[in-house]
């Protein structure tokens, strides 16, 4: 009587498992979707349509997706928070709203890809990759935990619509221990931390 008792108790015990795992996969499903629709409405021109509160990816919603930092880069909260992870994580908090501003910036520029994912490994394809942690040969997977629930925090303010841009629009930037012959067809807008950010030209010109 006894082996039978635990023997149903493991069972229990087993499929309560298999429920929660099943739970929290449609959790993160309809996390990503929210994540999803939130990028499309920045990427619409001439401006993103107001986001709801209903709509907002909350802190906890953000964590779930991808907590350590280990899974496949397949969605925009992922995405955006491991380029500002491996591009910015020593920065501090301005150094990494930087980045993801300039990810968002390029996400409502009609000359850029339409999804962040599409935005954060674009140019792999011909070895010109835009941003340099994406094709440097290492791996991506998070080894700091704290920077990177930094920026997952960062990524989810950007994503809400609610994140200051420190670059003033910049849709590039090098570090400080580069000078790329692009830069000089570029308008300087800031430098944060270690790292240089522009605007195009025909950009500057819009806005005056």
């Amino acid at each position: 009587m006894l082996r039978s008792w635990a023997g149903s108790a493991a069972l229990i015990l087993s499929l309560g498992m298999v429920g929660q795992a099943i739970a929290d996969d449609v959790q993160v499903a309809q996390v990503e979707q929210k994540a999803e629709a939130l990028e499309e409405k920045i990427a619409e021109q001439p401006a993103p349509a107001p986001v709801k509160p209903a709509e907002q990816i909350t802190p906890t919603e953000a964590k779930a997706v991808d907590p350590t930092g280990q899974q496949p880069l397949d969605d925009a909260i992922t995405c955006l928070s491991r380029t500002i992870y491996w591009e910015a994580k020593g920065e501090g908090e301005r150094g990494m709203s930087a980045v993801a501003a300039v990810v968002m910036n390029r996400l409502a520029d009609p000359a850029f890809p339409k999804t962040v994912c599409a935005v954060v490994t674009q140019g792999k394809e011909t070895g010109a990759c835009q941003f340099s942690w994406w094709c440097d040969g290492r791996p991506d997977d998070v080894e700091e935990a704290q920077p990177y629930a930094e920026a997952t925090e960062i990524a989810r303010r950007a994503l809400n619509q609610e994140l200051e841009d420190p670059t003033d629009g910049a849709v590039n930037f090098h570090t400080l221990a580069t000078q790329p012959s692009w830069a000089s067809e570029f308008v300087k807008t800031a430098t944060i931390g270690e790292h240089v950010f522009y605007r195009s030209a025909e950009q500057t010109a819009d806005v005056q």
